[in-house]
């Protein structure tokens, strides 16, 4: 069963990799998401300092230039995403990433290789529930 947001939500995605953008963003507008597509960090950093409001930002952990860790402490830093959901998707599974990511603002981790695409719109979906409750 798929749970669709309550309302229209926006959803920024960040992954370096252009196949899995577009499947997740393909996924997430059958869910009827907005889906704002990035390849790297400094595109999605561009875009939210012009004003890009958003609800959920879901970013990959390794990416060249700018890493998702760095991406976390520069949505901190400058007060950018406030009040967006923050996920990591990504295929690093060590606990002590996992503890970064939660501690530099992270609410959810997901592991790309343990979860289906459409169990990942639905583990955002039920965060988002939370979040907004």
């Amino acid at each position: 069963m798929t749970d669709t947001p309550t309302k229209k939500a926006s959803i920024l995605l960040l992954d370096d990799d252009n196949f899995l953008l577009g499947m997740y963003g393909m996924k997430f507008s059958q869910n009827g998401y907005a889906v704002e597509s990035f390849l790297s960090a400094n595109q999605a950093l561009g875009a939210l300092r012009g004003g890009l409001n958003i609800d959920v930002i879901l970013f990959d952990i390794m990416m060249p230039e700018l890493d998702g860790f760095s991406f976390l402490k520069a949505l901190y830093d400058e007060r950018l995403g406030e009040g967006s959901l923050k996920i990591a998707l990504t295929n690093q599974s060590d606990e002590s990433e996992k503890a970064k990511a939660a501690e530099l603002g992270a609410s959810c981790y997901i592991i790309k290789a343990s979860m289906i695409p459409s169990e990942v719109v639905n583990t955002v979906n039920e965060e988002l529930a939370k979040h907004r409750a």
